[in-house]
């Protein structure tokens, strides 16, 4: 399992991912699922993953070897394409690719277990910041107004914060204290999702990849937000009223 959110804010886009994957509770292994492709001044993207670990790296696999100029290659790679949709189209039909080749080496019954979801998200120049989330036929959405965020992998736990305490004028650093907070909420209720997580945050108009930063384990600020987050939820929950039982 994993967990991934990107959100979209006024000052640009924020996305973090934790690192772990496991094939049961005896074999867990931390394997990164941020990746970035820059053109600096011109181009600026993120992808993180969900799902089958083999699909996803094969997927970013062929994605890089594909990032030639497209005089060289007779078509657009993710880092020629002319717009973020249209990175969200070629990430895509590079996951539908990577599926059903791998269906098609283990049998029509092997499809499922070979799943992946893909958030992707930047700036390519002539256009805003897009984010977007892609499903494993190959088709996509994208973060709006209303759906300012998306998530992929165990997202039931770190959910309800984003919807209760996001807003799209907050400053990065409050969108990493909310992010954190979720992250936390998730990795104490399942133990499939765990540190260390892995940020960036892109501004618009830059062009550029912003700050990128791991957050290990024993992180000074991740520890005070998380024992924090748990006190001020105790105080909230003893301040309000309790129930009464009506008289028999």
């Amino acid at each position: 399992m994993t967990y991934c959110v990107g959100l979209k804010l006024d000052r640009g886009l924020v996305f973090m991912s934790d690192t772990r994957t496991n094939a049961g509770v005896d074999n867990i292994s931390v394997f990164q699922k941020m990746f970035f492709w820059e053109r600096e001044g011109e181009r600026s993207i993120t992808l993180m993953t969900a799902g089958n670990l083999a699909t996803t790296q094969a997927v970013v696999s062929l994605l890089n070897e594909r990032a030639l100029p497209a005089e060289e290659r007779g078509e657009p790679s993710i880092l020629e394409a002319a717009s973020m949709f249209q990175v969200a189209k070629l990430v895509g039909e590079t996951l539908r690719e990577v599926i059903k080749e791998q269906a098609r080496n283990e049998g029509p019954q092997a499809e499922g277990p070979f799943s992946a979801t893909i958030l992707v998200g930047g700036q390519v120049h002539g256009g805003d910041p897009r984010l977007f989330l892609v499903y494993p036929e190959g088709n996509f959405v994208e973060a709006s107004d209303d759906t300012p965020f998306f998530q992929i992998g165990e997202t039931k736990y770190g959910k309800p914060i984003l919807v209760r305490a996001y807003d799209p004028a907050m400053s990065f650093e409050d969108a990493v204290k909310l992010l954190v907070v979720s992250f936390d909420s998730t990795i104490k209720a399942n133990l499939s999702v765990g540190m260390p997580l892995d940020l960036h945050v892109y501004e618009t108009g830059t062009h550029r990849n912003g700050v990128r930063q791991r957050i290990e384990p024993g992180n000074p600020f991740y520890e005070t937000i998380s024992s924090g987050w748990g006190a001020a939820l105790k105080e909230a929950f003893n301040s309000l009223p309790t129930f009464k039982f009506k008289d028999k």
